[in-house]
This record gives structure tokens, C-alpha cells and sequence, in this order.
């Protein structure tokens, strides 16, 4: 199951530095507007310190984390709803991602020019917000009057539904709000709901990113932002971009250490961005273990076991029989899969088994 993050904000707030941190590509960080032309690619793993510690049990052959792939896309200005600046690639680029990052710059610099000429994180994210609702209400209006004469002259149940939710977005989105402050009880609506795609619908991250002095001792920027974040439900991240791109570049995890522990950290931003961004979607991790290979395998929080199963592939979904299920702890305390089932640690699961975060599954089929 792959996952998509954009990467987003205006020019110069530190996209590509914090993308440079996030992979192994190295984009072009320069103090110019959309010195990042084509989205940058990087596919990175998610974090996952349960793999290492089955390897040390198993010796596989190889270790294999999940991934995610983060999009850097070029900065948006004004008027982006209308083409301006590279308005047309940047909502593309969007439209194909799975969540969004959005960076807020935070932290003062005479050095690195802002395109609006001054530090206001609040303004930059309205900005974005503007250019975003603009576009997804075009999109609606295209579409609003066609749905709505075939919703009332027909009896179709699709269109009707398609109605509703087009109905209510257009609703949201004229009062200048985003399309994810909308939601629907019914299974129905929601699969339209994410059929039509809508910027503004998607979940969202934000990264106050900060200079070392502001991720020490905070700022009325990063104030600003949590305030606004907590009247929106959404999360941010405190990350020092340019830090993290130091930390990024030794060689040693000893040296990466001892920086983060200078910082009062235990894991660098990196990391918790990654995870961060695994929970905004609703993502959790089941694993598979043995002589061969310790694999990660990400899944919908709330699949069943043999959604789970096709997963890894769909042959093993068509054809489940059942489950082997090994609580993650119960491994680690008895350390192989032989011992576990002759303690009674083993429980065999049927379709209508919900996997949990952690699980060690082992999947019986037939097809």
C-alpha cells in the first residue's frame, strides 16, 4: 500500500530543505522562488524500531520497512487558482497526493527574502487556504447544476447522493472554509466524498518550521500556529529544517545521538514526521517474521484479516481460510514462534478478525 505525502507552501518557507532531510534525493534549495520546478520524489521508510528487534530474534536474510513516498512541490503564490506562478502544476501536483504537509515558516532571516516581505505564518497558511477553496469551488460549480437537474428529474441513488455532497461542500467552501470541516455518517457519501478529490478535503500536517533558537525556546509564530491549528483539529509539528539537514548528513547514528540529545530530543523531527503523517491517514502496521525476511506491511486502521492478507497479495485475500496471529509482545518475550505456540500464545482468526497495530500475522489460503 503506497502513500503520498505533498509537500507544500510558499517560496522560501523551507520545502526543500525539509525534503532534503525527509530523502536521499537532494533538491535545489535556493533563495529564489520555484527554485523546485518538477516535483521532487523521494521514497522514504517509515520508522519502525519493532523490526529491528524481530531481526535480532530471527537473523533474516533481510529486514524490509514500509515506505512513503513525499512529493516536493513547487511554491504557490497568489492567484495560483488562476494559473499565476506555477499555480496549475502546484493544484495538480496536489491533487495526487494522499495528505499534505504544509510548511509555515517560522523563523526570522533578513538573509532569506519572503515573498510577501514579512514572517506571518497565519497569513501564508490563509493564503494557501484561499487558493485552494477557490479551486475546489470551481470544481464543485462545474458540476453542481448537471447533478443537481439529474438528482431531481431521475431516480438515480447515485446522483442524488452526488448531490448531497456536492451540495454540501459548496455550502462550506463559499464561507470560506475547507471541504475536510465537512463529514459524512453514511458509507455511501463518503466514497463520493473522496471520488471528487478536493484540495481543501484532504488531511493535513503542519510544520512550523524554526530556526534552533526558536525549537528551544519557542516564538509568537509557533504560538500563532498551535492556536490556529487547535480551533482547526489539526496537528503541527515543530521541526528546525535546517538542523535536521545537519543531523541528516553524518555518517554515524552515534554522532546523529549525541546532536539530538544536545537538543533534548530522543528521535530527530524527521522521524516524527514521518510517523505523524502515518497517523494522519489512518495507517497502522502489521508484520510478518522468520528466517527469510522481517517485513513491515501498512494497512487501513480497522481492515479485517483478510483485507490484511491482500495486502501482501490478492490471491491471499481471495482464498483466506484464516489467520495466525502472534501478539508483537508475546514474540519479543519468548522469542520464536515454536515457543509461542507451545505456550498458547498462537490464536487462529477468522475473517471477521479486526488487525491490530503490531500484529505478526501468518495467513492461510487456498486458491
Amino acid at each position: 500500500m503506497s502513500l503520498k505525502c505533498g509537500i507544500v507552501g510558499l517560496p522560501n518557507v523551507g520545502k526543500s530543505t525539509l525534503f532534503n532531510c525527509l530523502s536521499n534525493s537532494k533538491a535545489q534549495a535556493a533563495n529564489f522562488p520555484f527554485c523546485t520546478i518538477e516535483p521532487n520524489v523521494g521514497i522514504i521508510t517509515v520508522p519502525d524500531e519493532r523490526l529491528n528487534v524481530l531481526a535480532e530474534i530471527d537473523h533474516p536474510e533481510k529486514i524490509v520497512p514500509t515506505t512513503v513516498e513525499i512529493v516536493d512541490i513547487a511554491g504557490l503564490v497568489k492567484g495560483a487558482s488562476k494559473g499565476e506562478g506555477l499555480g496549475n502544476k502546484f493544484l495538480g501536483n496536489i491533487r495526487e497526493c494522499d495528505a499534505i504537509i504544509e510548511v509555515l515558516r517560522c523563523f526570522e532571516d533578513e538573509n532569506i527574502t519572503h515573498v510577501d516581505g514579512s514572517v506571518n505564518p497565519i497569513r501564508d497558511k490563509e493564503i494557501i487556504d484561499i487558493e485552494l477553496q477557490m479551486k475546489d469551488l470551481e470544481t464543485i460549480e462545474s458540476r453542481y447544476a448537471k447533478t443537481e437537474k439529474i438528482a431531481k428529474v431521475g431516480g438515480d441513488k447515485k446522483a442524488k447522493d452526488t448531490f448531497e455532497v456536492i451540495k454540501a461542500y459548496k455550502q462550506v467552501l463559499e464561507q470560506g472554509k475547507n471541504a475536510r470541516e465537512v463529514s459524512f455518517d453514511n458509507k455511501d457519501l463518503n466514497l463520493i466524498a473522496k471520488e471528487l478529490g478536493l484540495l481543501t478535503s484532504k488531511p493535513i500536517l503542519y510544520v512550523c518550521n524554526v530556526d534552533e533558537d526558536g525549537f528551544k525556546n519557542g516564538s509568537k509564530h509557533i504560538d500563532a500556529v498551535k492556536l490556529m491549528a487547535e480551533k482547526e483539529n489539526a496537528e503541527i509539528l515543530v521541526i528546525a529544517a535546517k538542523t535536521e539537514e545537519d543531523i541528516a548528513e553524518l555518517e554515524t547514528y552515534e554522532e546523529k545521538l549525541m546532536f539530538l540529545e544536545e537538543l533534548g530530543l530522543k528521535e530527530s523531527g524527521v522521524n516524527r514526521l514521518i510517523k505523524a503523517a502515518y497517523k494522519m491517514l489512518n495507517l497502522e502496521t502489521f508484520l510478518t517474521t522468520g528466517p527469510k525476511e522481517t517485513r513491515a506491511w501498512t494497512f487501513h486502521k480497522g481492515y479485517k484479516a483478510p483485507q490484511c492478507a491482500g495486502v501482501i497479495h490478492s490471491d491471499f485475500e481471495k482464498g483466506f481460510i484464516r489467520a495466525e496471529v502472534i501478539k508483537y509482545d508475546d514474540y519479543v518475550n519468548l522469542k520464536s514462534e515454536a515457543a509461542c505456540r507451545e505456550a498458547g500464545k498462537i490464536s487462529i482468526e477468522g475473517k471477521d478478525y479486526i488487525v491490530q497495530d503490531g500484529d505478526i500475522m501468518h495467513f492461510r489460503f487456498n486458491v
